[in-house]
C-alpha cells in the first residue's frame, strides 16, 4: 500500500496468499537430532530481545526436545543479573570475552550458533563487536535480524554485510525485511527465510474474565503494549481520545510498559509527564490508565486479554517487527495501526485495521468505527485469532527446527581410496609454458599468468603421479622443469616467481617462500623422478642454486629446502651439501621454537599462516635423515600441537583460516584451504614414518576427508573424476574457483595417502587407508 488517507483502509493482500512459515520448503529432511549455541539477550534482562530469546530456548525444549540448546546471554558486568540454566555470558563490551566464548563454543561441537542480532545490545560503537565474534566461530551461522533499516549508517551497513557474508541461514520476521536484505544488502535470497514472531496460543474470547481481574468489567479497553519512548507515537493515541470518549464515554486507554531504560537514564520521566499533561489538557486523563512496569510474558498477556482493541500508532513505517503485535493478533484482538511493515503484512486480509500514520482523527476515527459496530469488532477477533493460529509457539518451534536443519551441512560420504584422481583438470590448467595461477570457476584464466610456486608443486605431481603414459608424463615434467629452470636468475641468485601470459617475468625475484619451495621441488626430482635426465638436471640446479639460496631467513623457507635436502639424502645419504643445509635450518627452527613457546603456544612463530604442518614436518625429517632424535622429537611434539589446533570436536579437519595470517597467537576458522590440508596429510606420513604411530595415520585420514565433505560446511571440494578442487571453504560453502595450488593439493594429497596405504600396517579399526591397501596388495 503505497498511500493512506486519514480514513480506514482495510488491507487487501490474503492473509492466505502466502505463509510466512519454513514448511513451504518441503524438499528439506525433518529435524535430526542436533546441539546449538543460541546467542542474545536472556532473561532476567528486561528486553523484548532477552524474551525473545528465552522463548526460542524453551520453545524449543518443549515440542522439538532432539534440539539441545546451550544459551550464551550477552551480559553487563557493571549490572550483573543471576541467569538460570545456561551455558555461559558473554560480557557484552569485552572482547576478548567474545573470543573467549567463541572459542568455548567452537570446543563444545555444536552444530549450529544462532544470534539474535540487534545493534544496541552488543559492544562497541553500533555493537561492532559482534563482528569479531562471528569471525571465529565455525559451525554453521545463523542469525535473526530484529532490526534491518532503510537507511543505515555506512558503520551499520559494513557490520550487517560482514554478518550476511558469514550466515549460513538468516531469519526475519516480515517480507518486507527479506527483501530488503535482498535488495539494498545483496543477502543471497536462497539463505533468507521469513518465520513470523512466536505468539502464544491461548483459548479465544475471554476478554471479560481478564477484564473482571482487573477491575475493568463493563468498559471497552483500549491498549498499547511496550517500553515508552517518543518513537511510539502516543502522543497521537491520547489526542484520538476525545473524540472516542464523546461518542463511547466507558472508554479506558491503558498504557502499560515501563519508560525505555536509555531514555530514563537521560531524562528521567519527562516523557511520561508530557503525556500526562496533554491527557489533562484535553480533558481525558480520566480515562486513561499507566501500568509504569515492565511485565513478564504472563503477565502481559493476561493483560492483553483484558483488551477490546489493541493499538500500535508507531509514526515510523519500518518498523520489521512487533513482538506485542504478534501476542495481540494471537489473541484475537482487533487490531488498529499505523501501516509498518510487520503490521502490514501480519493484519493483511482483514486481521486488522491500517490507518494514516501520524493522525490522531485517524486513530479516532478507526475506534470509533469498530466500537459503533459490535458485529465488526467481533468478526475482526476471529479473524486475528485463525491469523494467530499460524505464528503460535508449536508452529514458530517446527520453523526454527527446519531453519537450524538447512543450515546443517551433510553427512560427508568420502570415496574410496582406491580411485585414482583425473588428471584433466591438472591438464586444462596447463600449456607449453607451465600451469597456470587461477581461474575463474573451472576457467583457467590467463590475466594472471604463472607463478613458480604451482610449477614446483606440479612437477613434484609429475614425479608421484600413477596412471600418467610415458610420453605425456614427460612432455609435461619437461614443461614444468622448464619454467623452474627459467625462473632461476643468476644475476640476483634468485628465483623469480610471477610470469604473465607472454611470458615476462614480472620481477627480478620472488619471495623466499617461492624460492624455498623450488628447492624443495628440485630435491624430491632428484629422489623420485622416473628418468633419469631429468633427475640429473634437478640435482646439477639445486646445487647450482644453494650458494645463494642458503641464507634465506623465511621459517617456511628454510622448511621447505630442509625437505628437498631430506628428500635429496634419501636417495644420496652423504650429500654434503645437504647434510649443511638440513643442520643449519633445523639449528634455525629449534631457536625459533625455544623464542617462541609458551605454556599454551608449542610453536615457531607468534602467529599461524600458511603450510603450518611444513616447520614439524622439516624437524622430523631432518630428524630421520641424520640420526638427530632432538630435532625428531621437536618436530613431532609441534606436529601434534598444531594437529590439535587444527581438528574440531567434533573430529574433523579446521585448517587455520587465511584471516589467522599476521594475527598474533590467534586462528580464526575461516577461510580455509586445500593447501593446509595436504601439508596436514604430508606431514602426518613424514611423522609416521618416524614412529609407527596409528594417530599420525588417523590424523591423516581427518585431513583427507576434509575434500570430501568432513569439514565445517559439509563441503565437497574434491572431485575423484576430474581431479579438480576448489580454492577453500568460507563461511557460507566452497570457493568456486579451482585454481592450480587447490587442484595440486589435492593431488599431492592423494597419492601420499596411497604411499600410506602401501606402508602402513592395517588397523582393526578400519577405514580409507585400509580400503586402499586390501586394492592394492
Amino acid at each position: 500500500m503505497n498511500r493512506f488517507s486519514r480514513h480506514v483502509d482495510f488491507a487487501t493482500t490474503s492473509a492466505s496468499a502466502e505463509i510466512h512459515s519454513i514448511f513451504e520448503a518441503a524438499s528439506l529432511p525433518p529435524p535430526r537430532a542436533m546441539r546449538i549455541a543460541l546467542v542474545g539477550n536472556f532473561t532476567p534482562r528486561r528486553c523484548g530481545i532477552a524474551t525473545f530469546t528465552s522463548d526460542i530456548a524453551a520453545t524449543l525444549r518443549q515440542f522439538h526436545p532432539e534440539i539441545s540448546v546451550d544459551v550464551y546471554a550477552l551480559d553487563d558486568p557493571a549490572q550483573p543479573l543471576v541467569y538460570q540454566g545456561i551455558a555461559g555470558t558473554i560480557a557484552a563490551d569485552d572482547p576478548e570475552d567474545y573470543a573467549r566464548a567463541a572459542r568455548r563454543i567452537n570446543e563444545s561441537g555444536v552444530d549450529a550458533v544462532w544470534i539474535q542480532h540487534e545493534f544496541g545490545i552488543f559492544g562497541g560503537e553500533d555493537g561492532e563487536m559482534v563482528c569479531g565474534f562471528a569471525s571465529r566461530l565455525a559451525a554453521p551461522l545463523v542469525l535473526t535480524l530484529h532490526t534491518v533499516l532503510s537507511e543505515p549508517t555506512k558503520r551499520q551497513h559494513a557490520i550487517l554485510q560482514y554478518l550476511i557474508a558469514r550466515a549460513s541461514r538468516i531469519m526475519v520476521m516480515s517480507k518486507y525485511a527479506r527483501d530488503l536484505l535482498s535488495e539494498r544488502f545483496d543477502a543471497d535470497p536462497r539463505i533468507l527465510q521469513v518465520i513470523d514472531h512466536g505468539a502464544p496460543d491461548r483459548p479465544f474470547g475471554r476478554h471479560d474474565q481478564f477484564k473482571a481481574q482487573l477491575g475493568l468489567s463493563g468498559g471497552m479497553v483500549l491498549t498499547t503494549f511496550g517500553l515508552l519512548g517518543p518513537g511510539k507515537g502516543l502522543e497521537k493515541a491520547i489526542g484520538a481520545l476525545p473524540a472516542i470518549v464523546t461518542r463511547h464515554p466507558q472508554v479506558i486507554y491503558r498504557i502499560v510498559g515501563a519508560t525505555h531504560p536509555n531514555l530514563l537514564a537521560r531524562e528521567g520521566e519527562t516523557y511520561r509527564d508530557r503525556l500526562a499533561a496533554l491527557a489533562q489538557e484535553l480533558g481525558v486523563a480520566d480515562h486513561l490508565a499507566w501500568d509504569n512496569r515492565f511485565l513478564d510474558t504472563h503477565e502481559l498477556l493476561d493483560q492483553l486479554e483484558a483488551c477490546d482493541i489493541y493499538i500500535t500508532p508507531y509514526p515510523g513505517l519500518h518498523q520489521s517487527t512487533s513482538g506485542t503485535l504478534s501476542y495481540a493478533v494471537a489473541l484475537g484482538k482487533a487490531v488498529v495501526s499505523t501501516p509498518y511493515a510487520h503490521a502490514r503484512e501480519l493484519l493483511a486480509g482483514g486481521v486488522g485495521l491500517l490507518i494514516e500514520p501520524g493522525s490522531q482523527d485517524a486513530i479516532a476515527e478507526a475506534v470509533n468505527r469498530l466500537l459503533d459496530a459490535p458485529d465488526e469488532l467481533a468478526a475482526m477477533r476471529r479473524r486475528a485469532y485463525a491469523r494467530g493460529r499460524e505464528t503460535i509457539w508449536p508452529r514458530f518451534a517446527d520453523a526454527s527446527a527446519r531453519l537450524i536443519a538447512a543450515a546443517l551441512p551433510p553427512e560427508p560420504c568420502c570415496p574410496p581410496m582406491t580411485a585414482i584422481p583425473g588428471l584433466s583438470a591438472v591438464l586444462a590448467m596447463s600449456d607449453a609454458t607451465g600451469i597456470l595461477q587461477h581461474s575463474i570457476g573451472v576457467v583457467p584464466d590467463r590475466h594472471h599468468g604463472y607463478c613458480l610456486d604451482d610449477n614446483a608443486r606440479a612437477l613434484m605431481l609429475m614425479n608421484v603421479a600413477r596412471g600418467v603414459p610415458a610420453a605425456e608424463r614427460m612432455q609435461r615434467s619437461l614443461a614444468y622443469a622448464a619454467f623452474v629452470q627459467s625462473a632461476w636468475n643468476p644475476e640476483r641468485g634468485r628465483f623469480r616467481n610471477f610470469m604473465r601470459f607472454d611470458r615476462s617475468w614480472c620481477e627480478g625475484e620472488g619471495s623466499e617462500d617461492a624460492n624455498g619451495r623450488a628447492v624443495w621441488a628440485l630435491g624430491q626430482t632428484w629422489e623420485r623422478a622416473a628418468d633419469r635426465g631429468l633427475a640429473d638436471w634437478a640435482l646439477q640446479l639445486y646445487e647450482q642454486v644453494q650458494p645463494s639460496i642458503a641464507e634465506m631467513g623465511s621459517p617456511r623457507a628454510i622448511a621447505f629446502v630442509m625437505l628437498g635436502a631430506s628428500a635429496v639424502l634419501r636417495r644420496t645419504p652423504n650429500h654434503n651439501l645437504s647434510i649443511e643445509l638440513v643442520k643449519r635450518g633445523a639449528d634455525i627452527l629449534v631457536r625459533l621454537l625455544c623464542e617462541g613457546r609458551r605454556p599454551d603456544w608449542a610453536w615457531f612463530e607468534a602467529v599461524l599462516g600458511y603450510d603450518n604442518p611444513r616447520l614439524s614436518q622439516a624437524l622430523v625429517e631432518a630428524g630421520m635423515a641424520l640420526g638427530r632424535e632432538d630435532w625428531t622429537d621437536a618436530g613431532l611434539e609441534t606436529l601434534r600441537w598444531i594437529c590439535a589446533q587444527q581438528v574440531s570436536s567434533r573430529s574433523q579437519f579446521r585448517p587455520i583460516g587465511s584471516e589467522s595470517f599476521h594475527k598474533s597467537h590467534v586462528y580464526l576458522p575461516f577461510d580455509q584451504q586445500p593447501l593446509e590440508a595436504q601439508a596436514a596429510i604430508e606431514a602426518a606420513k613424514s611423522a609416521w614414518y618416524a614412529t609407527g604411530d596409528m594417530f599420525w595415520i588417523d590424523h591423516a585420514e581427518i585431513a583427507w576427508r576434509w575434500f570430501f565433505g568432513g569439514n565445517d560446511r559439509g563441503a565437497v571440494l574434491a572431485d575423484m573424476a576430474t581431479g579438480r578442487c576448489h580454492d577453500g571453504l568460507t563461511p557460507r560453502g566452497i570457493n568456486t574457483n579451482c585454481g592450480a595450488e587447490s587442484i595440486l593439493a589435492f593431488q599431492l594429497s592423494h597419492y601420499a595417502m596411497m604411499e600410506l596405504a602401501q606402508a602402513a600396517p592395517i588397523s582393526p579399526e578400519g577405514g580409507v587407508l585400509e580400503q586402499a591397501r586390501e586394492s592394492l596388495v
